[in-house]
Order: structure tokens, then sequence, then C-alpha cells
């Protein structure tokens, strides 16, 4: 039996465990990671497999713990009332865990079909639940609380647009560029170290957040890929929602969001403390992004995500600029970020 046929055989295992029987296997397309993930039609409807795989080492800085299992923070959140896949089964050993099928509508999708208005409202939904995520008190036993958006994930992001980011421009980061964007992300490390640290999804983006058609204001919105939480500033989760490499909204929309969900949040930062930390890890987090995308294509041949490219940089050029304007710091970066293409060079 190949690997194909025995993994199949294990999903199948695990269905009839957790009282389905399974009569179809569909797989789904892969995403960034490595994860594999499988769409089971049963004999009581559909389920998702979420199958673990070996870590790209790329994925997560050297002698940094590899991401938690999905359990128990799904759990967790579950328990709080937040919007996540129910759990089926699974069988930890095996690295599965069988979840329900929240369907195939991604936010990013709905957006791209949704008139303005409509879409607004979706993604107030969304903004919605960060609030509520952050509200969650650490938990006995859940890793996410031990882990944070700390100094080290900072210096890997640095690593990443030093080695792949500024190369998209046709050419290696200088030593001194390389020097540069690895002590800024280090100065801004030191400042988000000093913001509260709250709950975070960590990968809160459209890619991840699926809608339920025809359900409810306020219960259309189901969120997966919950193993990477981590302790992060107020403002994170909503720069993953807002400055999305997958969606690009006006800039009105984004500021009207902020406008409604900052005094929501926990914490509720005043306005020019939310701004200034928004625009810093939007630098960071896009920077990284970007990276990514250039990585997969150069790395593993995978080109799928270098279309995201543009959108990306012009919210790496946008984030740059309002930062370089509150702090002469970031100055010197901002001007380094705006030489990077649209459209990655070819190398």
């Amino acid at each position: 039996m190949d690997a194909s046929s025995a993994l199949e055989s294990q999903l199948r295992r695990v269905c009839r465990a957790a009282g389905l029987e399974p009569l179809r296997i569909e797989w789904l397309p892969a995403a960034l990671g490595l994860r594999r993930f499988a769409r089971i039609h049963t004999n009581g409807g559909t389920a998702v497999a979420r199958i673990e795989a070996p870590e790209d080492p790329a994925g997560r800085p050297a002698g940094v713990a590899p991401e938690p299992p999905h359990e128990p923070i799904r759990a967790l959140l579950e328990r709080a009332g937040l919007p996540v896949p129910r759990r089926l089964g699974g069988d930890p050993a095996a690295g599965i865990d069988l979840l329900e099928d929240v369907g195939s509508l991604s936010l990013s999708a709905a957006a791209a079909a949704l008139a303005p208005h409509a879409r607004a409202e979706l993604y107030r939904e969304a903004c919605e639940l960060v609030p509520r995520i952050q509200a969650i008190a650490p938990a006995p036993g859940v890793a996410a609380f031990a882990r944070s958006l700390d100094a080290a994930l900072f210096a890997y992001k640095a690593d990443l647009v030093v080695r792949y980011g500024l190369a998209a421009r046709g050419r290696d980061a200088t030593p001194a560029e390389a020097a540069l964007v690895r002590d800024t992300f280090a100065w801004i490390a030191a400042e988000m170290a000093a913001a509260p640290q709250r709950l975070a999804h960590r990968d809160y983006q459209s890619s991840n957040l699926y809608v339920r058609e025809g359900a409810a204001r306020g219960k259309r919105l189901r969120m997966i890929d919950l193993q990477g939480a981590l302790l992060a500033p107020p403002e994170y989760d909503l720069v993953c929602l807002l400055r999305d490499s997958y969606v690009e909204l006006p800039e009105a929309e984004i500021a009207g969001h902020c406008a409604v969900v900052r005094p929501a949040l926990p914490d509720a930062p005043d306005a020019e403390t939310f701004a200034r930390r928004f625009d810093l890890l939007t630098l960071t987090r896009k920077g990284k992004d970007h990276a990514r995308f250039l990585y997969a294509a150069h790395e593993r041949g995978d080109e799928r995500f270098l279309g995201y490219a543009p959108i990306t940089v012009r919210q790496l050029r946008g984030a740059a600029a309002r930062a370089s304007a509150r702090d002469a710091r970031i100055a010197d970066l901002a001007a380094l970020l705006h030489e990077l293409p649209e459209s990655p060079c070819a190398r």
C-alpha cells in the first residue's frame, strides 16, 4: 500500500471511530503551509480532516518550538463561544483531527463577490470577534498563553525580508541594507514588547475565516487555523484582517472598522497609540508575508502566491510612509521598502 492509500485508510478508520461511515475522500488544495486537508463525504454529511505534516524549518525561527497542536486552543475558543469548527474525532498520535466542515466560501472569496456595503458589514462581524478573543483569560495547559510575538519572531521576519523580500528588486540586499532591516525590526520588537499582550489568533486573515451563507448576522463566520495562537499587541489580529494580502480594502473602510473596534478592545488604546502600533505591525507582518510568497516561489517552485505580491507591496509602502511620518527611526527602512517593485523581478 502506497503512502497516499495508507493515509486514506487512516482517515476512514478515524471516521468510523467517530461514528461516521466514509463514502468519498476529496483532497483540498494546499495552502502556503505544508499541512494537508481532506473533505470526507460521509453518511452523516461532510467533515474535514486536518492532517499534520513535517514542518518546513523555514516557517519559524531557529531554536523556537514548533506550533502546538490544534487542541486545546480550539476547545478553549469553543467554550468561550467563539465560532470555531466542532471536533468530531481524530487520532492525535497520527496527527489527524476530524472537524466540522465550515464550507468552501472563504471571506476572501465572499469579499470579491459582495457589494461594498455588504462586504463592510461582513468585515464588521470579523472585527467584532477580535475583542472577544482578547478577553479570554489564560487557561492551564493551553500553550498559546506561553507563546508570544517576541523578539525572536520579529528577527525571523527581518531575516526573511533580507533574504527574500529585498531580492524582489532583482539583487540581493547589501550588508548595510540587511543591518538596517534587522536593526529596525529589533527596535519595533522592543516597542511592541511595551504594549499590552492579549490572546491573538495570529493569522486572522480572510483565508482563515469562512462564511456560512444564509446565516443570521453575527453567526456567519467560522475561524480556522487556530494552532498558531499566541500573545500579541491588541492591534495584531486587526492588522492581519484589515491589511490582508488577499483582500485590499479601501482606506476609508479600514479607518471606519478601526474607529469602531478600538474602544471595544479590552485595553482600549487611545487612537494615536493604536494607529502607531497598527502601522509598525503592518510593516513587519506584510514584510514577512511578501518574503514568504517569494520564498515559496524560489525555494519550492510554488508561484501561486506571487499574484498577491502587488497588494502586499502597496500595504508595505503605505504603512512605511505613515510610520516614518510619526517616527524618524523608520525613515531609512521606509525608503528601502519603497524600492520594492509591485511585481517581483526575475532572478
